[in-house]
C-alpha cells in the first residue's frame, strides 16, 4: 500500500516539473504542426489536376523538413515545415516546378510574426538596422536569441521581393467602388526634401477595404500621381464610383487626366483642419462645431443652410477661412449621393489617416533617419499588417448596388 502511494507521489511530482509556459509551449507546437500539415493538405488539393501518365497524382507529400526553432512571444517552439514532392516535369500554376512553400511559416522565418512585425515600427521610430538586433532583445529578452543581423537581413530582402512582385499584380476584373488616396510624409535620408509615400485603398463590391498601392512620390506634385495612376491602369484598374482625399493633393488634376468622370469628395477632417487654422484659438472650438453640424446634417439642403451659416458669421472677421472653405465647395457635398450608412466611411480619409497616426508622430521625432527604398518598404509592410484588422463597411451590401448604378438623394436609393 506504502509503494502505491509513493508512486503516486512521484507521478504528481514529475506533473508539476512542467511550467505553464512549458505547457503552453508544447501545445503551440502541437498546433502549430497541425496547422501545417493542414496548408499542405489545401495545397495538394489545389493541384489534384496535375497527374501522371497513369492518372496518379503528381504533386504528393514528402514528410518534412528540417526542424528548426521559431521564436514566439510564450518562448522557442521547435517546429518543421511539411515538404511536397514533384514526381513530374510538370509546370504548377505559377509556371514552375513545385515547391511548397508555407505561407505560416516562411522558409526565412525563424521568429515569430509578433517580433516580426515589430521591425517596421522600429525603423519608422528612426533606428537603423543596425541598431534592431539590440532594440528586439531588449524587447523579447530570450525569446528573441534566434535573431540576428543576417537573418534580418534575409528578412528584408525577402520582403523587397514581396513588395515588387506586389506592386506588379494585376488589376484586371477587380473593381472598387470607393478610393482613398493620401501622401504620407518621411524625412528621407541623403535628401533636401522630404519624402512622400503615395497611398491608394479601396474598397470591394464586397465592402471590403484593400490596399491598392503605394508609391514614393511628392504630395502636391501632380506628375508623381499621374505617374502612380497611368501605372495602375495599365496594370487593368477599372475607375471608382468616387475618390476621396484632401484638397491639396496633385492626385486631383492626375485622376481627371487618367479616370475622367469619377465622382470627387474632400476629406472633411484636412477641411476643419485647414480652416480652423486660419482662425485664432479663441473662436476654434465653436468653429469646429459648425463645422461638424455641416458635414453632420442629415440632408445636403440642411448642410448647405448650416454652410451658409458658417459663412455669414465668420467672413467679415476671418475672409481667409471662408476663402479657404469656399475653395471645394462643389466638392465637398457629393457624399450625399452615395448610401447613408457610408457617409461615415467615405466624409474622410480616415482608413489612411488612422494608419498612419503613430507614424507622422515619429517621423517628427526622427526626421532624416530613412531612406527611401526602405520606407518605402516598411510602409508596405505596416499596411499589410493593418489591413488585417480593417473592418467591412456598413451594410456593404449596398456598395453592389452603388457599383450597379442605382442613384442615391440624401443617402437614400432613388425609386426606379
Amino acid at each position: 500500500m506504502e509503494k502505491d502511494i509513493s508512486k503516486k507521489e512521484v507521478k504528481q511530482e514529475e506533473i508539476q516539473v512542467l511550467s505553464i509556459e512549458e505547457i503552453i509551449l508544447l501545445g503551440a507546437k502541437e498546433r502549430v504542426k497541425m496547422a501545417l500539415l493542414q496548408e499542405r493538405g489545401n495545397y495538394l488539393k489545389a493541384q489534384e489536376h496535375l497527374k501522371l501518365e497513369n492518372e496518379k497524382n503528381a504533386i504528393v507529400s514528402n514528410g518534412f523538413g528540417e526542424e528548426r526553432s521559431v521564436q514566439t512571444p510564450v518562448g522557442p517552439v521547435s517546429t518543421a515545415v511539411p515538404r511536397t514532392r514533384n514526381r513530374s516535369g510538370l509546370l504548377n500554376e505559377e509556371g514552375s516546378l513545385e515547391n511548397f512553400k508555407s505561407s505560416i511559416l516562411p522558409s526565412y522565418s525563424r521568429k515569430s510574426l509578433t517580433i516580426e512585425e515589430s521591425i517596421p515600427l522600429l525603423y519608422l521610430h528612426g533606428l537603423s538596422t543596425n541598431d534592431f538586433v539590440p532594440a528586439l532583445k531588449r524587447m523579447f529578452g530570450e525569446k528573441a536569441m534566434g535573431i540576428s543581423a543576417s537573418s534580418i537581413l534575409r528578412m528584408l530582402d525577402t520582403w523587397k521581393n514581396e513588395m515588387e512582385a506586389w506592386k506588379k499584380r494585376d488589376f484586371s476584373g477587380k473593381e472598387y467602388c470607393y478610393i482613398w488616396v493620401d501622401g504620407i510624409y518621411f524625412g528621407a535620408r541623403n535628401s533636401t526634401e522630404d519624402l512622400c509615400v503615395l497611398v491608394m485603398i479601396g474598397a470591394t463590391k464586397e465592402g471590403k477595404k484593400e490596399l491598392i498601392m503605394i508609391e514614393s512620390g511628392y504630395r502636391e506634385s501632380t506628375e508623381s500621381w499621374l505617374s502612380l495612376l497611368r501605372q495602375v491602369k495599365i496594370q487593368g484598374l477599372s475607375p471608382a464610383k468616387l475618390f476621396i482625399g484632401d484638397g491639396a493633393l496633385g492626385f486631383w488634376s492626375a485622376a481627371r487626366q487618367v479616370f475622367p468622370g469619377v465622382k470627387e469628395q474632400r476629406c472633411w477632417v484636412h477641411k476643419t483642419a485647414n480652416v480652423l487654422d486660419k482662425l485664432p484659438k479663441s473662436q476654434q472650438k465653436q468653429a469646429k462645431s459648425m463645422i461638424q453640424e455641416i458635414y453632420m446634417a442629415p440632408s445636403c439642403k440642411e448642410a448647405l443652410l448650416n454652410y451658409d451659416r458658417f459663412i455669414s458669421v465668420y467672413k467679415d472677421k476671418y475672409p481667409k477661412a471662408i476663402v479657404c472653405l469656399e475653395k471645394d465647395k462643389g466638392r465637398l457635398f457629393t457624399f450625399y449621393d452615395f448610401p447613408a450608412a457610408h457617409w461615415i466611411h467615405i466624409r474622410t480619409t480616415n482608413p489612411i489617416e488612422s494608419t498612419f497616426a503613430t507614424a507622422r508622430l515619429r517621423s517628427k521625432k526622427t526626421r532624416g533617419n530613412w531612406s527611401t527604398g526602405k520606407t518605402e518598404m516598411m510602409v508596405f509592410k505596416l499596411l499589410q499588417k493593418a489591413s488585417r484588422g480593417w473592418k467591412r463597411l456598413n451594410k456593404h451590401k449596398e456598395v453592389e448596388k452603388v457599383m450597379l448604378g442605382v442613384k442615391y438623394i440624401d443617402g437614400i436609393a432613388k425609386a426606379a
